[in-house]
């Protein structure tokens, strides 16, 4: 008999959230089948039973994906199954990652897998929110040790209030979307956007994401104590030498203090320095010792290296690079170095160095999204490149990784909102990091900026961007709050906390901490902080370009809109794409045109002026009414025995009657001296009612001869 254990959550709004262990997947370490609504998530979890040997780090995997079937559609292409994760799916593994990997214990080694699955969906909740709580709750009822349980849960702000977990169409309203997870007692990870929101306003809603976040903890506690899972696995994934590790303390603590509080600013040249000092431990041992010890003098020195950092960032406020815990790296930037873009920038903070370029594009290069529950149009693209160059690797450069789907959407969210709602333009940015020592993708928001403004984007406001860091011991008041950090300051410091902005609010932020214990007091302190260091880097950014050009670049395309009724698209298209064609052939100019709020929106794009002006007097051409009585100049199209037919606007044809030419009688038309392809005066003299057929005259315009 299956006899499954369920527990609900109440939201508060009428909503519940059930967690159903028991029933599937039962032979994974744990499985919860979490549904709220019709929106149903499956999360199983596999740890392997020992470590790889050799394994120093946590070698946990999180898969997200999303069922077509969840939302009854099938999935696009040749094979019609579901392929490669999309970005959306790569963005909500990394939520769940970054909540959980902090949270297994420093010595456990052996390797996990947590998956995901959306199996049903209706459109109305958002699954994303939903992930971290599912991943959490299939720990929590296994036996793998982890030091949760954690919660996500999305936190928008509508019409002034908060709101928990809304749904796709309430989240339209919002000016705040922000992702939060934490445990019982503290924040672990946080990430959004938000429409230049003061910190005070930002800190509210993490306190509120928070509350809730308690909730579902509590009901993942007793859901682990009616499973029976309170007691988790023994391991042993690390072997130790104390006094291997004592000695290596000894021999190259103060050396290690004395490198990272001189203050050198190449971080090449620091690095060096510190690994001669782990090199010149080693030479004491023989090539047999070392085969032993080498991985353990490894450890035990990086975690001497990581102690005399953080102790001269705590004692003496000194930084690796000389700097004090509010100074902000030197700065340089300049716009337009590369003519072929549209537009382009160089930003560059200290040994961190973005490359941006930014291309304007027309309708035709819009991204389609077509994800199970998301699908659209996106018109503002930005894409970050990280090549192993930029740390100085020589390895091949792969194809696009989730550190740079991440690293990108973060920029993109940071900026996004600046371009006006009726920009006519696509925008593609792209960002190249030729160096890196700390926080490229908030140097691409900078360079994003600047690239921008110098295409002639006509963006609201310009954005800077900023990493801070944190030291602060277990057991210790004590805490430095670090402006701008670099490489090292962000792996062996306890917060990774990136706040992007105008001059007034903040547009996007992430934030990922490694310690328990964080207070909303350091975390108002490193919000406050990051706003003066964003002013400084604004007031840098804006020395190089303080306003976007007026102008276009000469080889940018030049886009005009207008709109019109929605019963003249087809007129414009005409059959098989025949008219819009035909005006493209004839003008050089591109046209696009779709039915938009009951109205039809046409773009029209050229290198020049005259083909633009010469598309837009055709399609006006054609959408004109026309009206008996008025005047048109035309074209003979044709010539019959009994008349000619005449285009007097653009896709309407008249009969001008042989005997409506001219006032003598004629027998041909060619008599008249009238053949295709002359340009005529003719006058509107009837539409026929039934037929809607038009009737054209041009011996009315000509002077009525005397009668003899």
């Amino acid at each position: 008999m299956i006899n499954p254990i369920v527990k609900t959550i109440e939201l508060g709004d009428g909503r519940t959230i059930t967690l159903e262990t028991g029933k599937l997947a039962k032979q994974a370490d744990g499985s919860v089948m979490l549904r709220m609504g019709n929106t149903m998530l499956l999360a199983t979890v596999c740890a392997a039973k020992d470590a790889v040997p050799g394994t120093d780090f946590m070698p946990l995997q999180v898969e997200y994906k999303e069922k077509f079937a969840a939302f009854g559609r099938f999935p696009g292409g040749f094979t019609k199954r579901e392929g490669r994760a999309s970005d959306y799916e790569i963005l909500t593994c990394r939520l769940v990652d970054r909540a959980l990997r902090p949270l297994f214990p420093d010595n456990y080694h052996a390797e996990v897998y947590v998956n995901i699955i959306l199996f049903s969906a209706d459109g109305v909740d958002m699954p994303d929110a939903l992930a971290g709580l599912a991943a959490s709750a299939a720990l929590a009822v296994s036996d793998i040790p982890f030091n949760g349980p954690i919660s996500e849960v999305r936190v928008a702000r509508i019409d002034g209030k908060f709101v928990i977990n809304p749904t796709f169409d309430q989240l339209e309203q919002a000016d705040m979307d922000l992702m939060v997870a934490a445990t019982y007692e503290n924040i672990m990870m946080v990430e959004g956007e938000m429409h230049e929101v003061s910190e005070a306003e930002l800190l509210e809603a993490m306190k509120v994401a928070h509350e809730a976040i308690k909730i579902h903890c509590k009901a993942q506690m007793e859901l682990t104590q009616e499973v029976g899972k309170t007691v988790k696995r023994e391991y042993s994934h690390e072997e130790n030498d104390e006094e291997l590790r004592k000695a290596v303390r000894e021999a190259c603590y103060d050396k290690s203090y004395a490198i990272a509080a001189s203050g050198n600013r190449n971080k090449h040249e620091r690095q060096e320095a510190f690994d001669a000092i782990r090199d010149e431990f080693k030479a004491q041992f023989t090539e047999e010792e070392l085969a032993e010890k080498s991985a353990l003098i490894d450890r035990y020195y990086h975690d001497v290296e990581k102690e005399a950092m953080r102790r001269c960032i705590l004692d003496e406020g000194k930084r690796l690079d000389g700097r004090k815990t509010n100074e902000i790296r030197p700065i340089w930037s300049e716009v337009n170095p590369l003519p072929g873009p549209h537009g382009s920038a160089i930003f560059t903070r200290g040994e961190t160095q973005s490359l941006t370029s930014v291309t304007l594009g027309t309708k035709l290069d819009e991204k389609t999204i077509d994800d199970v529950l998301v699908h659209g149009k996106e018109r503002f693209l930005l894409h970050y490149n990280f090549p192993p160059f930029s740390t100085g690797e020589a390895k091949a450069q792969r194809g696009v990784g989730r550190r740079e789907i991440g690293h990108g959407h973060l920029a993109w969210r940071a900026l996004k909102g600046m371009i006006p709602t009726d920009y006519p333009y696509v925008v593609r940015v792209v960002s190249d990091i030729l160096e890196s020592n700390g926080s490229s993708s908030m140097a691409t928001v900078c360079a994003g900026t600047l690239a921008l403004m110098d295409a002639g984007v006509k963006i609201k406001k310009p954005v800077s961007g900023i990493a801070m860091g944190l030291i602060k011991n277990a057991g210790e008041d004590k805490y430095a709050v670090l402006s701008d950090i670099l490489g090292d300051e962000d792996h062996l410091g306890d917060m990774d906390f990136k706040v992007t902005g105008t001059e007034n609010g903040i547009t996007a932020t992430q934030m990922d901490i490694k310690v328990d214990g964080l207070s909303f007091d350091i975390l108002e302190r490193a919000l406050n902080q990051a706003k003066e260091g964003r002013m400084h880097i604004l007031g840098k950014m804006l020395e190089t370009i303080d306003e976007p050009r007026t102008e276009l670049k000469d080889h940018a395309p030049r886009i005009e809109t207008m709109t019109i009724p929605k019963e003249f698209i087809g007129a414009i298209i005409g059959p098989g794409g025949k008219i819009i064609q035909g005006m493209q052939e004839d003008t050089g100019a591109t046209i696009t045109i779709e039915e938009t709020d009951g109205v039809g929106r046409i773009e029209i794009a050229g290198t020049n002026k005259k083909s633009i002006d010469d598309a837009m007097r055709i399609i006006k051409g054609i959408v004109a009414v026309p009206e008996v009585g008025e005047i048109y100049k035309g074209k003979v199209r044709s010539i019959m025995p009994y008349g000619a037919f005449v285009e007097f606007l653009p896709g309407k044809d008249g009969l001008l009657h042989i005997s409506e030419i001219d006032w003598k009688r004629l027998e041909t038309v060619e008599e008249a001296g009238i053949k295709e392809g002359d340009e005529i005066e003719v006058k509107l003299m009837d539409v026929d009612p039934k037929t809607g057929k038009f009737k054209l005259s041009r011996k009315v315009l000509l002077p009525k001869p005397e009668k003899k």
